[in-house]
């Protein structure tokens, strides 16, 4: 039986491990529980997210143990990775309500039955610690001069690092001496911009307990050109079908470029390596049967089967210019709705643009069409005329769809 370590180094998940060897030995003996951590700072996962609930999936089919941690502490506070200004400050019933909202988002991608994985949040130890005696047994473990080394915090003081974010280092490596006294965790795995702090939290436990911890890193999301994948001109691609539809969810993964395929389909689907390159090595016009395959099964994954069959007939009959039959975002309006609705009022009403002035610089930009035709008019009236058979299609850029319904 392969090692899971084999399984996911070869398809692309690894870039650092604080003990390659070990880790390897560890995985290969017995069943070792593991962690990854997520601030709710937002009402769903993301995509970014999704590569590593992916990563979790496949060691617990290894016969391993997740833990997956919710910060509701540590949200409290701000993580300062990657981030060039303080996090915005959350409430602690805003931050519980984006808890509620990951737990059950994660639950059908990991199995939670007695045994399997363990659903934890770091508020349940965080926010009743008291200060001075958390400093004299955590924080004396702490060298401020390794901390301002770590790239999360130098990258920062240029700027301003508040006292505030500085702590959230001390909390991400107290969570794992945690998770280790209560659950006999050894592993902590998280994003590659997460290894300071991963690093950290192995050393506290070695300095504390006396006891091996260890931790590693998946490879970030991103493009051939390094680019952060997940992000559209609207914003990041969510799990939440409210905030990205199944429709744009698929036609992101659709429109990958050529070069990402096989990266996307080993990271984020479940299929065997050897199709994972026989559709990665396709060119020309046969490496978009390769990507509806990605999209059809990341679509799958995170949206049920039949959200993504429909997805895909859109999706197709748009390409076709034949008729719709899917899931393509739509809005429903009114005749009276249509009284003197310019197509500036329309791309505000169907969420297309944030504003008036937004669109008024897509329309001038030659950025939106309706069924087909450019529309260069920023006082362009919408009338019941302008549906055919009940319907019109407006078209975003080259790969937004957006139909509208009278009824």
């Amino acid at each position: 039986m392969s090692n899971v370590f084999d399984v996911l180094k070869e398809r692309g998940f690894i870039q650092q491990a604080t003990h390659e060897d070990e880790i390897r030995e560890l995985f290969g003996k017995e069943s070792v529980t593991f962690y990854i951590g997520f601030d709710p700072t937002a009402d769903s996962l993301h995509v970014g997210h999704f590569l590593q609930v992916i990563a979790m999936s496949h060691l617990q089919k290894a016969g391993h143990r997740p833990i997956f941690l919710i910060g509701g502490g540590t949200a409290m506070i701000g993580d300062p990775s990657g981030k060039t200004d303080m996090r915005k400050m959350l409430t602690p019933e805003t931050i519980q309500h984006n808890a509620n909202c990951f737990l059950d988002q994660t639950k059908g991608f990991l199995d939670f039955s007695e045994g399997n994985a363990i659903m934890a949040n770091n508020a349940d130890w965080l926010l009743n610690l008291q200060y001075i005696p958390f400093i004299r047994e955590v924080g004396r473990h702490f060298s401020v001069n390794r901390m301002l080394t770590a790239e999360c915090f130098k990258s920062r003081m240029e700027k301003g690092l508040s006292f505030l974010e500085f702590n959230y280092m001390i909390m991400q490596g107290y969570d794992f001496l945690e998770l280790y006294r209560r659950h006999g965790c050894r592993l902590q795995l998280g994003g590659d911009d997460q290894w300071s702090n991963i690093i950290a939290g192995a050393d506290l436990i070695r300095r504390v307990e006396g006891e091996a911890a260890y931790g590693m890193t998946f490879t970030l999301l991103t493009t051939s050109e390094g680019k952060k994948m997940g992000k559209t001109e609207s914003g990041a691609i969510w799990l939440n079908p409210e905030k990205t539809s199944p429709f744009e969810f698929y036609q992101y993964w659709r429109n990958v470029d050529d070069k990402d395929v096989e990266k996307c389909l080993a990271l984020l689907t479940f299929l065997p390596m050897d199709e994972v390159r026989r559709l990665g090595s396709l060119e020309g016009a046969e490496i978009n049967h390769a990507k509806e395959v990605l999209a059809f099964e990341v679509t799958k994954l995170v949206h049920g089967e039949e959200e993504a069959t429909k997805a895909q007939e859109a999706a197709r009959s748009l390409f076709s210019k034949g008729p719709l039959a899917g899931s393509v975002p739509t809005t429903e309006v009114t005749v009276s709705d249509l009284d003197g609705m310019d197509i500036l009022g329309l791309l505000v009403k169907t969420e297309l643009v944030a504003s008036r002035g937004e669109g008024r610089r897509l329309v001038q930009q030659g950025g939106i069409t309706i069924d087909d035709v450019k529309i260069n008019d920023i006082g362009h009236l919408i009338t019941p005329e302008s549906f055919t058979d009940g319907s019109l299609m407006i078209k975003k850029g080259k790969k937004g769809f957006h139909q509208v319904k009278l009824v």
